[in-house]
């Protein structure tokens, strides 16, 4: 999952990625990125996302979740101009407060949005459960997949592999700390050697070879034709994100807002989200 810079964040907009995106995120910007270091189809991003008719803020595990698919299928059916970008779980909360043009709908984890709506940041009767992004085992494409059906074989997988790549929970990533907290950190788990990515998430990790396994959130899996999905983790576990979305109250265009998260919580929506990586709720 992408983190950055709050300051950073509020001068470059995140340089925001339209609907039209397809390919897996890119890396973050550079910490102290300014005004003068932007390029200029950062600077086009950025005025897009300016003029666009609906401007959505979400973390990771949600944009890599069907997102962009969702948005790109609603301007076409409406002809409003969709634009979404990508804040890491650690900057969010602040974003959605301070950053300039403000997003008009914003995703959460549950308990983020709670504090966040208490403290007024979403419009009353527009928190929405969205759905929960599970984690789940990755291993190099082609590569045998393991029985990781029960938390003692996965720890058997696990303690097997040469290394099992994860993200950095020092960089403020929720997945991270639900895989360090809710696996890594377990007695089970005692003797698997997972270190942490030094660049990206840890699929992107095994994506360029470092290790033989990682422990991702499955849309952030899903993207990538060198790794294969074994599954998601045990239930045991509880190693999920369980999100949501509103219209926030910093939201220029509420109408148009509420009418588009509608959209996405539709039970029409609820494939899109499932083939991508996010079980929407019942």
């Amino acid at each position: 999952m992408r983190r950055m810079d709050v300051s950073a964040f509020a001068v470059t907009l995140l340089i925001p990625v339209l609907i039209t995106a397809q390919e897996p995120p890119a890396q973050a910007p550079a910490r102290g990125q300014g005004r003068g270091a932007q390029s200029p189809e950062a600077q086009e991003a950025a005025a897009r996302y300016t003029a666009a008719d609906i401007r959505v803020m979400a973390p990771g595990v949600v944009y890599n979740a069907g997102l962009l698919d969702l948005a790109q299928a609603y301007t076409k059916q409406t002809g409003k101009n969709v634009a979404v970008t990508s804040v890491g779980m650690g900057g969010i909360v602040s974003a959605v407060k301070t950053a300039n043009p403000p997003a008009d709908v914003i995703m959460l984890p549950f308990e983020l949005m709670s504090t966040l709506s208490l403290d007024g940041g979403g419009v009353p009767g527009t928190f929405t459960p969205l759905g929960r992004s599970e984690m789940g085992l990755a291993v190099r494409a082609g590569a045998p997949h393991p029985d990781i059906s029960t938390v003692e074989k996965l720890a058997a997988a696990l303690r097997g592999a040469k290394a099992v790549m994860r993200s950095n929970p020092a960089g403020g990533s929720m997945v991270a700390r639900v895989i360090e907290d809710k696996v890594i950190k377990r007695p089970e788990f005692a003797g698997v050697n997972s270190p942490v990515s030094t660049q990206g998430e840890g699929g992107q990790a095994l994506v360029r070879g470092e290790g033989d396994m990682a422990i991702q959130a499955i849309c952030e899996i899903l993207p990538y034709r060198q790794i294969e999905l074994v599954g998601p983790l045990p239930r045991e576990l509880a190693a999920w994100i369980d999100m949501s979305t509103a219209v926030s109250t910093r939201a220029m265009h509420r109408d148009d807002a509420l009418a588009f998260l509608k959209y996405l919580v539709r039970p029409e929506s609820n494939a899109v989200w499932k083939a991508k990586g996010l079980e929407r709720f019942n």
